[in-house]
């Protein structure tokens, strides 16, 4: 079953990447072209959203399945680089970068703000999650 789920994370893990960064390229084109912020923008971060939800849900089912997760969590292991990446780093990067998707999503939905601060915040919000997911990827595992 562990190694069932940390694939899953893998997997999804690359398309929430992907679907992020579509986002991103959508919103700044939408931005650059002067479009009204419509339903199908806040559909694109929806699926962002959506997506990265399902990642950290993920995550933290792994987080306390993994023998590198939550049972590893020691004195020595956070002296270890490795292990205080598995148990600390990675986990608080990856849930700060879906707060700050879930906030920009709240803007592209809120009806107070007008569409230049809805793109302003969107963009900003889901940059800022993209560059914190990419950064927190244990890329190190796979070379």
């Amino acid at each position: 079953m562990y190694i069932s789920i940390k694939e899953a994370h893998n997997m999804i893990g690359m398309l929430l990447l992907f679907v992020q960064l579509i986002v991103v390229v959508y919103v700044l084109a939408q931005v650059i072209l002067k479009k009204p912020f419509d339903k199908l923008v806040q559909m694109f971060a929806l699926m962002g959203l959506i997506v990265t939800h399902s990642q950290i849900l993920i995550g933290v089912i792994l987080y306390f399945i993994s023998p590198v997760g939550a049972a590893n969590f020691s004195g020595e292991a956070m002296g270890n680089t490795i292990s205080r990446f598995y148990l600390v780093e990675h986990p608080f990067g990856m849930i700060l970068a879906a707060v700050l998707i879930t906030i920009g999503y709240r803007a592209a939905k809120s009806e107070k703000l007008s569409d230049k601060e809805k793109y302003k915040r969107v963009l900003i919000l889901y940059s800022i999650g993209l560059t914190l997911t990419a950064y927190m990827v244990p890329w190190f595992v796979w070379n």
